[in-house]
């Protein structure tokens, strides 16, 4: 396992997919002892093209650029948020009342065949200025979907777990794909930074490497480290859900995006999670495996989308 250059551990997804047992293990093992430690890792050899994130990160750019009527368009009451725009401030991490310093977009789910669960999810919206924005973003979608059910299969392993546990469980999951940008800075910030210090409510995050640098998580000596992923490489890091799942075993790690110096405060950031969930119905009462005997789970049963509402309350996205 490489070090990444600004301290996360960087794994090669291409071990995982060789056909070779003994690199498969080394991954499993590599990728275990990094979401036990610090919970991120930088992912080499996904299934993303670069040309595929740079076209990606065309359009997002062209999105933002749109003036304020025409985006506000898209920001569709009733839907807490999870399909279309989002506009400036309105989420905050869950232990704030401090808007973020951010405008985002969501793409959602698209459901393939004839499964009910179609009904649980609003049409993804469609931006009629940028006739490619759409396209390319469930593109982007799709193969990050992909590159995440690998991650979890290699999860599965380490976990002692069968290898599909999580298939089904993911297959037509209510993930999102968040092209984010944290617009130039004008004036003093009273308290918020452009992402206040929070832990992710999924399985796991696919990060697409920003446009510039200011991710830092917490590491376990209470130190804040700075992540900024190589050229070639995406950030994955593990969710409060997997945690819950795990009973603290896999660890869901803190992190924030900061203010960048002053004397860059004109310049724009832009960076795009990918949110993997399951299905509402998955039970995220910890696994047997992840309890010594006599152990009792740290967490109450409760299901995906119990969870999942609960949180979107927490972070100012859904109201009670």
């Amino acid at each position: 396992m490489e070090k990444h250059i600004m301290g996360i551990p960087s794994v090669d997804l291409a071990d995982f997919l060789s056909g070779d047992p003994a690199r498969k293990s080394k991954f499993v093992e590599a990728l275990g002892a990094a979401y036990s430690d610090i919970g991120f890792v930088a992912l080499k050899n996904h299934l993303l093209s670069e040309e595929l994130v740079q076209h990606l990160y065309k359009e997002v750019q062209a999105f933002f650029s749109l003036d304020e009527a025409k985006k506000r368009a898209y920001e569709i009451k009733g839907l807490a948020g999870q399909r279309g725009y989002v506009s400036f401030g309105k989420e905050h991490a869950k232990d704030s009342n401090a808007g973020d310093l951010k405008e985002f977009w969501h793409f959602g789910q698209v459901v393939e065949g004839d499964d009910p669960i179609k009904s649980e999810y609003p049409e993804n919206v469609i931006v009629n200025e940028l006739p490619e924005f759409n396209e390319v973003g469930i593109k982007a979608y799709k193969k990050l979907e992909e590159t995440g059910k690998e991650m979890l299969r290699a999860i599965a392993l380490f976990l002692g777990i069968d290898e599909n546990y999580f298939d089904e469980k993911i297959k037509h999951g209510n993930s999102i794909l968040r092209p984010i940008h944290y617009p130039p800075i004008t004036s003093e910030p009273k308290s918020a930074v452009r992402a206040g210090q929070h832990e992710d409510i999924n399985l796991i995050t696919l990060l697409i490497g920003a446009s510039a640098d200011g991710l830092q998580v917490l590491n376990k000596q209470n130190e804040w480290v700075a992540v900024t992923a190589l050229p070639d490489h995406i950030v994955v890091n593990v969710g409060d859900m997997l945690q819950r799942l795990t009973n603290n075993k896999l660890k869901s790690t803190t992190h924030r995006v900061v203010n960048p110096p002053r004397e860059q405060w004109g310049t724009s950031r832009f960076s795009i999670p990918f949110f993997l969930h399951p299905r509402s119905e998955m039970r995220l009462d910890c696994l047997p495996s992840c309890l010594e005997a006599g152990e009792t789970p740290d967490y109450e049963p409760i299901s995906a989308g119990e969870y999942l509402e609960e949180r979107l309350i927490e972070i100012g996205l859904l109201k009670k």
